[in-house]
């Protein structure tokens, strides 16, 4: 006599192989995220840059404008530097980039996300911190407009140089 529970956990295997290679025909999964991997992909300007302004200046950004609709989520006091967690949201209508920056870093802008009408307007990454720092979270608009908020974050221990 078979094993009704392996029959059964199998048979729904099967169904859900299928259904995904359906879904996935259909055009219907998700994408995969992915890096830019050439340096023809990115920015040099903006990512080279040593200040806040010139890095929105680097991404073509006019007069930003400090804003509690960007909400930059981090510690006050970071534990250790070299993994950071932070997130930056907004309700926005028309975001089109969201960036991330660290105003002590050797690299001030450490990410940029370009961002469809069908991606919520919310990342969550860690990142490194040379050492305490003003952290900058900035939404870029279709429109033109860009909004940022900013905080102040101790840092305690470790970092970029260690």
């Amino acid at each position: 006599m078979k094993n009704r529970a392996t029959h059964t956990r199998r048979d729904a295997l099967k169904q859900s192989l299928a259904v995904a290679g359906w879904l996935a025909g259909a055009g219907l999964l998700p994408g995969t995220a992915s890096a830019q991997l050439t340096p023809s992909d990115w920015n040099a300007a903006a990512f080279g840059a040593h200040s806040f302004e010139t890095v929105l200046e680097a991404l073509g950004a006019a007069r930003p404008t400090l804003s509690d609709a960007v909400v930059l989520t981090i510690p006050d006091l970071a534990d250790n530097g070299a993994a950071v967690p932070a997130g930056v949201s907004t309700a926005l209508p028309g975001v089109q980039r969201l960036a991330l920056l660290v105003e002590k870093n050797p690299t001030v802008l450490l990410a940029v996300f370009d961002l469809s009408d069908a991606i919520d307007a919310n990342v969550a990454l860690r990142i490194k911190m040379a050492e305490s720092s003003n952290v900058y979270a900035v939404a870029m608009l279709a429109d033109g407009r860009v909004f940022y908020s900013v905080k102040d974050v101790k840092v305690t221990l470790g970092g970029c140089g260690g």
